[in-house]
């Protein structure tokens, strides 16, 4: 099997690192580039950029599964979950996932008039009761890959009346997922996405779903050109009154990367990213590793070897260590070849250690 994408790549070691940053393509390089160098030179750099983030939030629009109109293009996760934590009232219960991303979770837990409670994973969907008010989780789990059961949520959700949070990130680009199955959504495009980093998306109901844009600046307003100064006195009628202030040249790449991986597409992406994992998995069997019990996702967590990624860099492969495990990621930039590599430097620790 070999890498996706062609000539937009060229990695310098066994990357292998995707669920901590996705690869540049080279026609994200080119373009912000050109960007830059407009910019540089005092040309209409800015007014382009500002073009690029509406064809950035259409694109993404597209991979969620919903109208653009119901995505609003930031630069944070923990902002617009932020922003989802403003918008409950005073002793709401918000149902977490034990150990999901901080970036998710925190903006609840820094509303002390909040009831966060956390369970584990597998739990969550039988957790929601009648005082439950939101509940938040990972659609992939950062540390270790485990895929969240968001049919069995969704449906206790809803059955008790409580919103739902999803946040994508570690998922949308190789996992079929659509925003339309939760109220709001958050997702980074550094990752699968393989955007350059300052580029993140929220999606809402059409009705907003009770959001207050409290972090709302003249790129809200409905005549962004016309809010410069003082109160906004119009926002935007759509989510674009939840946008951030837009990091322009970010968002100049980010309109390149969503395009390869819609070119590529999502089925095709997933099952290459899927295919390498198994191997992984595979592999690991037979040298005596166990692995954390996350079968189909694309990203594969070893128990214990956390403390083996400094020596896997030494040796030119770039994996992480997250919450004690050596974490592996798979995506369209990686071959058999990089796989085989891995298991080839991971021969030399021994097993069950």
């Amino acid at each position: 099997m070999e890498p996706l994408g062609g000539a937009e790549f060229a990695p310098q070691t066994t990357y292998l690192n995707t669920a901590s940053t996705g690869l540049t393509p080279a026609r994200t390089v080119a373009a912000m580039k050109e960007a830059m160098d407009a910019a540089a030179g005092g040309g209409p750099g800015a007014d382009l950029a500002w073009e690029a983030v509406d064809e950035a939030r259409a694109a993404f629009a597209r991979l969620a599964g919903v109208a653009g109109g119901r995505v609003a293009a930031g630069a944070s996760v923990a902002v617009y979950a932020g922003l989802v934590a403003a918008s409950l009232p005073s002793g709401a219960e918000v149902l977490v996932a034990e150990g999901d991303f901080s970036s998710l979770v925190n903006p609840f837990t820094m509303r002390r008039d909040l009831k966060p409670r956390a369970v584990p994973l597998e739990a969550l969907a039988d957790a929601v009761r009648p005082g439950t008010t939101l509940v938040a989780v990972s659609a992939v789990q950062s540390a270790d890959g485990r895929i969240a059961d968001l049919d069995a949520i969704r449906a206790a959700a809803r059955a008790h009346g409580a919103r739902l949070l999803v946040d994508s990130s570690q998922g949308l680009g190789w996992l079929p997922l659509n925003a339309d199955d939760a109220d709001y959504t958050v997702c980074v495009g550094f990752k699968w996405l393989m955007c350059p980093r300052g580029v993140t998306f929220l999606t809402v109901p059409e009705d907003f779903g009770g959001l207050t844009p409290v972090f709302a600046g003249w790129a809200a307003g409905e005549k962004p050109w016309d809010s410069c100064y003082g109160p906004v006195e119009e926002l935007a009628h759509s989510a674009r009154r939840f946008d951030q202030s837009p990091s322009l040249l970010s968002y100049v790449g980010a309109v390149r990367s969503l395009s390869l991986v819609e070119e590529l597409g999502t089925a095709a992406i997933g099952a290459h990213d899927r295919a390498l994992a198994d191997r992984f998995r595979a592999g690991l069997t037979a040298l005596g590793h166990g692995c954390a019990a996350a079968p189909g996702s694309a990203i594969v967590s070893v128990p214990g070897l956390g403390h083996a990624a400094a020596r896997l860099a030494e040796a030119g492969v770039s994996v992480a260590a997250r919450a004690g495990n050596l974490r592996a990621s798979f995506h369209v930039y990686n071959g058999v070849a990089d796989v085989d590599r891995l298991l080839d430097v991971l021969s030399g620790f021994p097993a069950g250690v």
